[in-house]
């Protein structure tokens, strides 16, 4: 039972331009469009919606200025004033208290703010927003690289202490954002939703490239001369990858289909760098190459 104008900030002789004026400029900012995630928010929408259906209606407005109705629009007296339907409108009205034709011009309004035609937020003609849902509740889940790049399935823990197993979307990266619905706080109109953000956890050896995994992989000289068949991790787990003979550090091998995968569900590859791991002190390899000398000019190309 709010004062009307106390609601919308406006003295007792506003005009009803002032009014308007006001209702606006509140409605901009409380509207539940703009407020999701705030139900105190869509909860003042309604108060304000409320006042300004009171005091854009003149008979209304003078009949609360002499105390005839409270800031509900319902009889001061036990017995009421006016006589007739409820809240005192004779001819009883409709039950929100707003006829579209009694003086409270919503339509112009919210066409003004939010583009619409003549209709109240929510549909129809009403007196203001619908009871709002519950307001969303924002998880944060760090999900495993290796999990992220075959999306295995992950659970979490909800704050009601239930649990809940999902599935990650194609194209999963830091910064995705899945919504389970009715999973938010309880609210008049139903809960709200529970809004999971992913965050993709930094793995030892692994690291992304779009869709794609890559790996620096250390190889023996003598694998790197004589070439053949060395083990390699994958995020599917290990495979055997054929090294050429004479490879060198920094070249690059493809292992296809062991990526992420992207969005239209088709996965990345596996590109595996080889680094050439030579042994510091090792006397055999030093005696080796006492006797022998690579003459080609490797750094010709570099200008020296």
């Amino acid at each position: 039972m709010a004062d009307p104008y106390s609601t919308l900030g406006v003295a007792r002789g506003a005009s009803e331009a002032e009014i308007k004026s006001a209702y606006r400029k509140l409605a901009k900012e409380l509207h539940p469009d703009r407020n999701k995630d705030n139900p105190k928010a869509s909860e003042r929408f309604s108060h304000v919606t409320n006042a300004y259906d009171l005091l854009s209606d003149k008979d209304k407005r003078a009949r609360f200025d002499r105390g005839e109705i409270d800031g509900d629009g319902n009889p001061a007296a036990p017995f009421g004033f006016g006589g007739g339907g409820p809240r005192g409108r004779p001819g009883g009205g409709q039950p929100g208290g707003f006829d579209p034709g009694d003086g409270g011009d919503f339509g112009d309004i919210f066409e003004g703010l939010f583009g619409g035609g003549r209709r109240a937020p929510g549909g129809g003609f009403g007196r203001g927003a619908p009871p709002p849902k519950g307001a969303n509740v924002a998880y944060r889940l760090a999900v495993q690289f290796v999990d992220a790049a075959t999306l295995a399935p992950q659970r979490i823990t909800l704050q009601d202490g239930k649990t809940i197993d999902l599935k990650l979307p194609a194209g999963v990266e830091t910064g995705t954002q899945m919504r389970l619905s009715g999973k938010g706080q309880a609210g008049p109109a139903g809960a709200g939703d529970a809004i999971v953000t992913i965050e993709v956890k930094p793995h030892a050896f692994f690291r992304r490239d779009g869709d794609n995994v890559l790996l620096d992989l250390p190889i023996t000289l003598d694998e790197a001369v004589r070439g053949g068949k060395v083990k390699v991790p994958t995020v599917d787990g290990p495979v055997m990858l054929g090294v050429p003979a004479g490879a060198s550090s920094g070249k690059t091998l493809r292992l296809r289909g062991r990526g992420f995968t992207a969005k239209d569900g088709q996965r990345g590859d596996q590109l595996v760098t080889l680094q050439i791991d030579i042994p510091a002190d090792d006397p055999a390899l030093v005696a080796l190459v006492e006797s022998w000398s690579d003459s080609r000019a490797v750094r010709a190309h570099l200008g020296v």
